[in-house]
Formats: structure tokens, sequence, C-alpha cells
């Protein structure tokens, strides 16, 4: 059984959220507030996060960061934001996903088992070691090294590069990146990519990372 920590400050979407997450099979703590969801998420292992933004005592952006320098669980964040900048700013602090207010539940559990299949290793397709200049990814352990030094990337980060490293040379659009690393349709801006891009080549410190204008990216051999 999967563990969720879902954190809301408002007490009937967390109170809905909770009760539909438990009657699909998930164990799920619910949290009132940034701070008391941190105090738990240190006492406690988790296979997911929901977190809400605009929170008392601690937002979700803070969480995000405090709980992105102990774990890579993937993260959900919930917002009433529809500003493009807010919804870069939850990315580059190592969000996953994002999904705003008001939501179909069907569309929430989508998210959430995305996500979580994400968690699990892949190995069907016969590659768990890639490898291209100093950069190394293991896709049984979801382990990446550059330089011999490990590098921490989000989900979304580690799927990209992924992609880029299993098909070297080859030019991805942001569109394509966007389906590869999204398995659900919905509507995001493209602009996402641009964000997880430049994380990764700065995680990396790589420049095998190309843009090819007009078209998109690619993984330089």
């Amino acid at each position: 059984m999967k563990k969720i920590l879902v954190v809301e400050d408002d007490p009937n979407i967390l109170e809905v959220t909770s009760a539909f997450l438990l009657s699909e099979g998930y164990e799920v703590v619910p949290s009132e507030n940034g701070m008391e969801a941190y105090g738990i998420f240190e006492s406690q292992t988790f296979d997911l996060i929901i977190m809400d933004i605009m929170m008392p005592k601690m937002d979700g952006y803070t969480l995000c960061e405090l709980i992105r320098t102990k774990s890579d669980a993937p993260i959900l964040m919930l917002t009433a934001l529809g500003e493009e900048d807010s919804e870069l700013k939850g990315f580059e602090l190592g969000a996953d996903d994002y999904i705003q207010k008001p939501f179909s539940y069907k569309v929430l559990l989508k998210r959430v088992e995305s996500l979580l299949r994400r968690v699990s290793p892949d190995t069907t397709d016969g590659s768990i070691l890639l490898e291209i200049a100093e950069i190394s990814l293991n896709t049984e352990t979801f382990q990446v090294t550059a330089g011999g030094d490990p590098v921490e990337l989000t989900r979304k980060e580690f799927d990209i590069l992924r992609l880029l490293m299993k098909n070297p040379g080859r030019v991805f659009t942001r569109e394509m990146l966007l389906d590869q690393a999204w398995d659900y349709e919905y509507i995001v801006d493209t602009k996402i990519i641009n964000t997880h891009i430049k994380n990764l080549r700065k995680k990396l410190a790589t420049d095998k990372i190309q843009t090819v204008r007009g078209a998109g990216y690619k993984m330089d051999y």
C-alpha cells in the first residue's frame, strides 16, 4: 500500500481528498499546514506528497524546498494560482507535477498513479546503464552521476534525461518531451521543459544537452 502525505489548509478539500485516496487503496496522512506537515514528513516515510501552495505557518514553496533537501519522493502541488510564474517556481524548487483547483478527482488519481509508476524501476527496455561522456544513468536504481559524483534529480528531470540519453543525437521537440515525461493528457505550457532542461544542465554541469534552434533539444554524443 502506497503512503501519501496530503497537505491542505482547506478542511473540506483535505477531508474529501483524503477520503477519495483512501477509497482508491492508498494509505493517507492528512495535514492542515506546512509546519505540521514537515514535522510529519521527518518522522515518517512517504511514497508521494500532495501539497497546497498558499498555506499558513509555512507555504508550499518552502515546504517543497525543505523536503527536497532530504527526499526525492514525488511532489504534486495543488493550487488556486493560475499564473505561469507560480507554476514554474514550483518546478524550479523540485515539484514533479502541478494541478489547479478546482480539479477533477479522476484527473487527480491519474496524476497520482503516473507519479507513483515513475518511482518503480523500469527494467523492461533492457537498458539498465546509460552513459554519455561523464554522465551515467541507471534505469534500474534511478541513480545518476556526473564525473563520478552523484546527482539528485527530480522525477521529471530524470525522465527527460533518460529519454535523451536513450536516443543520443535525436532531436526532441518540447511537445515530444512533454508527451514522454507527462504520460497523461492535459494542457501544460511547453516553457516547463525549458526550466527542466536548464536545471539538468546546471546539476550535471554539462553542455551535452544541446538546444536545436527552432526544433527542440538533443543529447550530444
